[in-house]
């Protein structure tokens, strides 16, 4: 009988237990458990992220916030690119960047833009490998996003160039788009997708764009 009793007073205590935890949770438990999990996107990019020479929401970032309503995600997205921007400036930048935003997850779209400059491959490699591994150390998931030159920089530099985003992936253990561009700048109608300046894709190969990025981005918020 004895036994059956503080069986009895134990399971009351377990139960008073269950049931301070369960008030505890609805005043403060779950505001902090989805704060916790809550995903932050931040994209760290140069104009092909920044919608240069778009109207405003047409670009790929605003399309990729539209796919996460989609697929019912919970997620910010922070578009931090800058149209003009090379590793060097994405670089300098970025460690306010996560301390202000403190993603779970940095894309990292730059490096077009020292190829236009002609600016050395190992500073942009070096460049890219020192942000993924900031982004990392402050806990985020890292996306390279990758990109090619035109083949009148010369093979050995567009091949190396168009490499070094597959380097930094591999050696950071970061997810990887091989070339942000595919099916807009080698398509059959790559001429049309482009704005007169041949540089920035019009908005009609932003939906392409997010086409490459998605797949890959999906299987980090997994």
């Amino acid at each position: 009988m004895k036994d059956v009793v503080l069986t009895m007073s134990s399971r009351r205590a377990w139960l008073a237990h269950c049931t301070a935890l369960v008030a505890t949770a609805l005043v403060g438990g779950p505001a902090a458990a989805a704060a916790a999990q809550a995903v932050r996107i931040l994209v760290v990019g140069d104009s092909l992220s920044a919608e240069y020479g778009l109207e405003r929401g047409s670009g790929w970032v605003s399309l990729l916030e539209k796919r996460l309503a989609q697929e019912r995600i919970a997620a910010t997205v922070i578009n931090a690119s800058i149209s003009g921007d090379t590793t060097s400036g994405g670089r300098s930048r970025l460690a306010a960047l996560l301390a202000q935003h403190r993603p779970t997850h940095v894309i990292l779209e730059l490096g077009g833009n020292d190829a236009l400059r002609g600016l050395p491959l190992d500073m942009t490699q070096a460049n890219l490998t020192q942000m993924a591994k900031a982004a990392k150390a402050a806990g985020a998931r890292v996306l390279i996003v990758g990109m090619q030159v035109p083949p009148n920089y010369g093979r050995k530099y567009s091949d190396d160039f168009a490499a070094l985003f597959a380097i930094v992936a591999r050696q950071e253990g970061a997810a990887l788009v091989p070339f942000m561009l595919k099916g807009v700048a080698d398509g059959p109608q790559a001429e049309s997708m482009f704005q007169p300046d041949r540089i920035h894709p019009r908005a009609q190969a932003h939906p392409t764009i997010l086409a490459n990025i998605w797949p890959v981005l999906a299987t980090t918020l997994r």
